[in-house]
């Protein structure tokens, strides 16, 4: 399969906080928040959710093809991602903006706080799918992702009009996004990301009851934090896959990302659902035990074996040819 990626292309400034965010809120002046934290530590991290997506699937031996916008900063994030198996050529370099950025919070109990600028982003919208697929030769799915909301807006209406399969995946930007643009972003999706709390969120501002929007998708997949994914299909049983054994939870930013890396690949290797999601659990469960989003190594053999001794021999045997 050859897939394309949209999203964001961001810079990650990732603070830490050693106290709770709890502590800090007051029930009855939620209204008139004025709140600064001392944070012990600074790192900055490549990031944004098309290039995190696009480096999980380079190291699992893919080529992705990133779509986006990035400024004119780009090159050495570009070196990078090129280095890493991302295929970069649709990228949108802006001539007179920097790539966006997201600064974040995170306090003891992993709880978040994070802020974004759009930067380049916004000439996303810009980008014609048409002209990726041509330069690669044609694209079998489309996952579009949080970026420029109408970037995400015209991708989606390009991939119907061109019977383009797409994965709909709004996550960040589904808090500025109505009803009526989320209706329209999931209809016909072949596959529908969010957590267990977007899910919440996607059918309060839809309107629409869960067995509505189900009707509506192909796949709806929902990651349930420390508890796996859970995939649900209409007239199908549901399909759970737990996440393997931690060795360290050291940052959950990026975690998301790297389940849908693991879980296209797996589609595009052509194996079930149930094994792509154990990929993608995999995945996820290297991303938390590191600081950053793309500091990650994949190490077949330690992949291999903490895959195994999650989902089992029969399991691993379906990944030898596709991880040798």
């Amino acid at each position: 399969m050859r897939i394309a990626v949209t999203g964001s292309i961001a810079t990650d400034h990732l603070m830490t906080f050693p106290g709770r965010f709890a502590d800090q809120l007051v029930a009855d002046q939620l209204h008139t928040v004025s709140l600064s934290f001392l944070v012990d530590n600074l790192d900055v991290r490549r990031g944004g959710v098309g290039p995190n997506i696009c480096f999980g699937m380079g190291q699992l031996g893919g080529n992705p093809v990133l779509v986006g916008a990035a400024g004119y900063d780009f090159d050495e994030y570009r070196a990078w991602l090129d280095r890493h198996g991302v295929d970069t050529g649709s990228v949108r370099i802006s001539e007179v903006l920097h790539t966006a950025r997201f600064v974040c919070t995170t306090d003891k109990d992993h709880n978040q706080i994070g802020s974004f600028y759009t930067g380049a982003m916004s000439e996303a919208r810009l980008i014609e799918l048409k002209a990726v697929a041509d330069r690669v030769g044609g694209l079998d799915l489309v996952l579009i992702g949080a970026d420029d909301p109408e970037a995400m807006l015209r991708h989606t209406e390009e991939c119907r009009t061109r019977d383009i399969p797409f994965a709909a995946d709004f996550s960040q930007q589904i808090a500025r996004m109505n009803g009526e643009e989320i209706r329209t972003l999931l209809e016909g999706a072949t596959y529908l990301f969010s957590n267990e709390y977007e899910k919440g969120l996607i059918e309060s501002k839809t309107g629409w009851t869960d067995e509505e929007i189900l009707s509506r998708v192909g796949h709806r997949v929902t990651t349930l934090g420390s508890r796996g994914v859970r995939i649900e299909r209409v007239g199908e049983p549901v399909i759970e896959v737990a996440c393997p054994e931690e060795e360290a939870k050291v940052d959950p930013t990026g975690v998301g990302d790297a389940f849908r890396a693991g879980f296209l690949t797996g589609l595009s290797w052509g194996v079930g659902l149930e094994r792509a999601a154990q990929i993608g659990c995999m995945l996820a469960t290297l991303v938390i035990e590191t600081l950053g989003t793309q500091e990650y190594t994949l190490r077949r053999a330690n992949f291999i074996e903490r895959f195994t001794k999650a989902y089992g021999e029969e399991a691993t045997a379906e990944l030898q040819a596709h991880l040798s």
